[in-house]
């Protein structure tokens, strides 16, 4: 169901792309005309028809978004739908670029690219008055292996403007993932969205993991595809194994949910999450790691509770927070579900207002992170 607030927010688990499409719209109708509806969903969907769907149901709103390996809902963590926010006109505005081909992105197109959404950001966000503030939302392809590239150009490029975003999913079959914009889909590219707006507003990054005593120096990496071949001079799987107690035991995507290795970077810790072993026994990891690194396995703290100081912060900031948009890690859904939390954790996201989606990686100002909460928390007018 939807809320009731201004910025209204909507599910659906509808199997069929165009029913999908239907009953956000009507849950997303209300008095207050949107300037944009974001949405996140399954690649359960056929893709093409759910995208053409949504455009017909809004006109002229903008429809952007990327696909997910899960939903955070108006009711809490779900899979295999959509979920959706409107944006009220009266209190935000949008300006939005496409990036695509990604893959061939430089550091040297970043510039113009920002320059120019930054100038259109301004022209569009005038209606609102001079009392507003600016973030960069960012979305992409979770399977470009390029968010190290392109959130540092791009930070560098926005200057004061945070950004905050999260890598597209396709429900862990680490196959292809998608932004959606203008009607259609589109993998190999990534969205800018600067989101202005005359309501308080605070970008977050959280994790709850703490660092251990149990260090690996990767001593064999293929950094572009952030492939680790040997940890410690061992190949790298059986290392990783034996450093968490787990030597001979089938390394799954649970086991690297629960048991992250840390890179300590500006005097903060930040998780490297692993994606999978391959047959070589080398790890694939879902941020880019090179040879000399010294990673540290982590341990992990009571995550409701560490929820829970976080909701705590965001209200001292900005007010109990009408919308948190949220990009969580898929690894923490992980967890979460293994510790039979979803049920626990699901009335502090209804509370709070959490809707957005679970990542295969989250970006935080100038950084790529793996297995962290990051968002953007709006207040109340």
């Amino acid at each position: 169901m939807s809320r009731t607030r201004l910025l209204r927010t909507a599910w659906s688990g509808a199997a069929a792309a165009d029913d999908a499409a239907a009953e956000i719209r009507a849950q997303l109708a209300g008095p207050a005309a949107p300037a944009l509806v974001l949405v996140f969903c399954s690649v359960r969907y056929d893709l093409d028809r759910l995208a053409a769907a949504l455009a017909r149901c809004f006109g002229d709103v903008p429809v952007v978004g990327c696909t997910s390996a899960g939903e955070l809902t108006p009711d809490g963590y779900r899979e295999g739908g959509i979920v959706a926010v409107a944006f009220p006109r009266e209190a935000f505005s949008f300006a939005i670029h496409r990036v695509d081909a990604v893959s061939r992105f430089t550091m040297a197109d970043a510039k113009p690219a920002v320059r120019s959404l930054l100038a259109r950001a301004e022209t569009g966000a005038a209606r609102l008055g001079r009392d507003t503030r600016r973030v960069c939302l960012f979305l992409v392809d979770g399977l470009c292996m390029r968010e190290e590239l392109l959130v540092s150009a791009i930070h560098d490029a926005l200057g004061d403007v945070p950004l905050i975003g999260g890598s597209a999913g396709d429900d862990l079959g680490f196959h292809r993932t998608f932004v959606l914009h203008d009607g259609a889909v589109h993998s190999d590219a990534a969205l800018l969205l600067i989101l202005t707006t005359t309501r308080p507003v605070t970008t977050f990054r959280n994790q709850h993991f703490v660092h251990a005593d149990r260090k690996m120096v990767v001593t064999g990496a293929d950094p572009a595809r952030r492939i680790v071949t040997e940890i410690n001079a061992e190949p790298a799987a059986r290392e990783y194994a034996r450093l968490v107690g787990l030597e001979g035991e089938p390394l799954t995507p649970m086991i690297f949910a629960t048991h992250p290795v840390v890179v300590r970077t500006g005097g903060e810790y930040y998780v490297r999450a692993i994606q999978r072993v391959n047959d070589d026994d080398s790890l694939t990891f879902f941020c880019a790691v090179d040879e000399g690194i010294v990673l540290t396995v982590a341990s992990g703290i009571d995550i409701v509770r560490n929820l829970e100081e976080l909701f705590q912060r965001m209200e001292r900031e900005v007010g109990r927070p009408e919308l948190v948009l949220g990009f969580d890690c898929v690894f923490r859904a992980l967890e979460l579900e293994q510790k039979q939390l979803k049920q626990a954790v699901a009335p502090l996201l209804r509370h709070n207002g959490v809707v957005g989606f679970c990542t295969y990686g989250e970006q935080f100002n100038a950084m790529h992170v793996n297995q962290t909460f990051t968002g953007l928390a709006i207040g109340a007018s």
